[in-house]
């Protein structure tokens, strides 16, 4: 079962009370949303987003003991007003985005997440979305992917890698993750006989992220979440990537920096000035948990 990450931090900062309706946007397994769930007990209630179908149907089975007072959508969350409109709400005491990648979706999903197991290279969040992993390998031009690698798995040897899988593809095409890991070992050198980390673990992030435009959908989530939210609402995001941390820091500060004091617009503060971490046990006890840095916001 997926552990979640900073789950003392995220009731504390959502601020979860009885009676209120907050949102999971990345509900995966379920976990933060048991113990909102938990937490706002006995009328509070929680509506979940999730694209993936499988982790919502484990979220389901997960959260059955709340009833109704669990509201589970497929969707993305960068489509919240959409989402609640449909639910027939207007507006929500809170929201709650883990932009990390679940347990399922790495070890037991045979999309492609994992560069452990041989395994198809899709790597989309939605099965049945039409993007995949493979198709930016095998089609996307080399100057286009070393950037990828670069920018989103921050891959000193984007270059090489690109060039590596270019040379490859016009030989066979890429299909499967073992393909593609033994591509990528080849174009990595190694310091002493060794790698510091697998080297293939920051190409397959920026592939997942390419797939699934996760930048993309956060950045229209900080646009549109503070409409979403009632007078004393907040946000929480957990992020695992600075690209996300920088975006979220630099979306809170410039809601809160245009601040007017007009009843016509909501005012914003940022709750954490510098993002929170998981404490040393936490790291210890999910080693998954140790890049994690949450910020929290609340609209006025």
């Amino acid at each position: 079962m997926h552990t979640p990450v900073m789950t003392d931090q995220v009731i504390y900062y959502l601020n979860c009370l009885p009676g209120r309706i907050y949102c999971d946007g990345t509900i995966g397994l379920g976990g933060h949303a048991k113990n909102i769930l938990d937490c706002t007990s006995p009328d509070g209630m929680l509506l979940g987003i999730d694209m993936d179908s499988k982790a919502l149907a484990a979220a389901r089975e997960r959260l059955a003991e709340f009833g109704d007072r669990a509201i589970l959508v497929q969707g993305n969350y960068k489509d919240l007003p959409s989402i609640l409109a449909s639910q027939n709400l207007s507006e929500i005491d809170g929201v709650l985005l883990d932009l990390g990648v679940s347990s399922l979706q790495l070890d037991d999903s045979g999309r492609g997440f994992s560069f452990l197991r041989d395994e198809p290279l899709e790597m989309n969040f939605d099965i049945h979305g039409r993007r995949k992993a493979s198709q930016i390998i095998n089609q996307y031009p080399e100057s286009r992917l070393a950037e990828i690698i670069w920018k989103y798995g921050q891959e000193r040897w984007a270059r090489r890698i690109a060039r590596r899988i270019v040379a490859e593809r016009k030989k066979t095409p890429i299909e499967s993750t073992a393909h593609l890991v033994r591509i990528i070992c080849s174009a990595v050198p190694r310091s002493k006989g060794k790698w510091r980390i697998h080297p293939a673990t920051r190409t397959f992030q920026a592939l997942r992220m390419e797939v699934n435009q996760e930048l993309e959908n956060l950045c229209q989530f900080l646009e549109v979440v503070w409409g979403c939210l009632k007078r004393g609402g907040r946000v929480c995001i957990i992020s695992f990537h600075s690209l996300e941390d920088g975006m979220v820091k630099r979306s809170f500060r410039e809601k809160a920096k245009a601040n007017d004091g007009s009843s016509e617009h909501r005012m914003v503060e940022v709750l954490t000035k510098k993002p929170l971490k998981p404490s040393l046990e936490e790291v210890s006890m999910n080693p998954r948990s140790r890049s994690a840095k949450m910020r929290a916001a609340e609209c006025h």
